[in-house]
């Protein structure tokens, strides 16, 4: 092993004391507050010793012969700093330290070392070592690394526990805006839902006709496989695409015969008028190109921006499906309703004017599916 690290004087009863320097070192006890600190080292005259001077200072002090006592003196007590050497038989510090720190990663720990075992302490230092000492050990320098690593590790678990705390405080603070956002949305929502029951309540042949395109125009954007947020984003727009119809006229929305011009040009205000009923509601802003496309067509012959193909946007063509759909198997005062059939052969004969390809290819997989189970259904009954 390395030479002793303290020097010791002999009495006349064969007692070893500290030296004078050590002495005038143990006068001074810098910390009343007794704190557990753990010596790891197989050279009983230097743990004795180190055991000795760190009790002085006023700590708790428990010192080992090696390494597999240290940590089962770790499983059984708390201690917040270790005293490592770095060469030890069974288990070297190098080995201890990490398994130490599994332990306790809160632990602060100085590796003990020969002068020329520095590259093996600089390795020990790189498996969660704070620091190291060489031997023979300076008692001032021992002090204050003792001083150094202890205020360094109260000061990373305060850090620890702010962060925790602010942490907390954010994740708790956040949970209170968005209960508060969603109990805001949730209220929008309930006055737009109010009004779309008032557009509808102005025309028998409304009633039903928002919810019904919502549930539709779902089922074909999941049949595309589109995304589940998307998928609830077309849903909501088409729940108000028509929330416009508020300000239509109900002689005109109940009309008989053909509308005139004027009246087709009122109609087809509804669109611009249902976006900007539902503007201010900012955190639904992402359905309003859905609501403002819903009548728009294929070849470009919609309303009101001329917007053609790919241009148009996949929710606007998705509900202009949907509506076409639902308003063709629906009543209206100036005709019969459709059958599915019926509906799903004369939309056939606008695909690639009125409607996308595609999003027609879902509406008749939808429809016709819908037609079998009602089949099977009746079969089974």
């Amino acid at each position: 092993m390395t030479q002793p690290a303290l020097q010791f004087i002999e009495t006349n009863d064969d007692t070893p004391r500290p030296s004078a320097r050590v002495t005038r070192a143990f006068r001074a006890v810098s910390d009343p507050a007794a704190r557990r600190i753990l010596v790891v080292d197989d050279e009983d005259a230097l743990r004795n010793a180190l055991v000795r001077f760190l009790k002085s200072r006023g700590y708790e002090v428990t010192g080992v012969p090696s390494g597999p006592d240290a940590l089962i003196a770790l499983e059984s007590e708390k201690f917040v700093l270790m005293l490592c050497d770095v060469r030890m038989p069974e288990m070297t510090g190098v080995q201890l330290v990490p398994r130490a720190l599994e332990l306790d990663p809160d632990l602060a720990v100085v590796m003990l070392t020969a002068v020329n075992d520095a590259p093996t302490a600089t390795e020990a230092l790189g498996s969660g070592a704070m620091d190291y000492l060489m031997k023979p050990i300076e008692l001032d320098a021992l002090q204050a690394a003792v001083d150094r690593l202890l205020h360094r590790r109260e000061l990373t678990i305060e850090q620890r526990n702010v962060e925790r705390v602010i942490r907390e405080e954010v994740a708790a603070r956040t949970e209170e805006l968005e209960r508060d956002k969603a109990a805001l949305r949730q209220m929008a929502l309930d006055v737009v839902d109010t009004l779309v029951n008032a557009q509808e309540a102005k025309s028998a042949f409304l009633r039903g006709h928002s919810q019904r395109v919502a549930d539709l125009a779902a089922s074909i954007a999941g049949f595309l496989r589109l995304d589940e947020d998307l998928v609830e984003d077309i849903r909501l727009a088409a729940r108000l695409h028509d929330i416009g119809k508020i300000g239509v006229r109900e002689e005109v929305l109940d009309k008989p015969g053909p509308l005139t011009d004027e009246e087709r040009a009122h109609v087809r205000g509804h669109v611009r008028m249902g976006v900007d009923i539902l503007t201010p509601l900012t955190h639904i802003a992402r359905i309003l190109p859905y609501v403002l496309d819903h009548h728009e067509h294929w070849d470009g012959t919609g309303y009101p921006r001329a917007l053609a193909g790919a241009d148009i946007s996949i929710g606007g063509r998705i509900i202009a499906a949907a509506d076409a759909y639902d308003a063709l198997t629906s009543r209206r005062a100036w005709r019969e309703p459709m059958t599915p059939r019926e509906t799903i052969e004369f939309l056939e004969t606008r695909v690639g004017s009125q409607l996308d390809p595609g999003i027609f290819s879902a509406l008749q997989s939808i429809v016709l599916r819908r037609k079998s189970l009602v089949f099977i259904d009746a079969i089974d009954a």
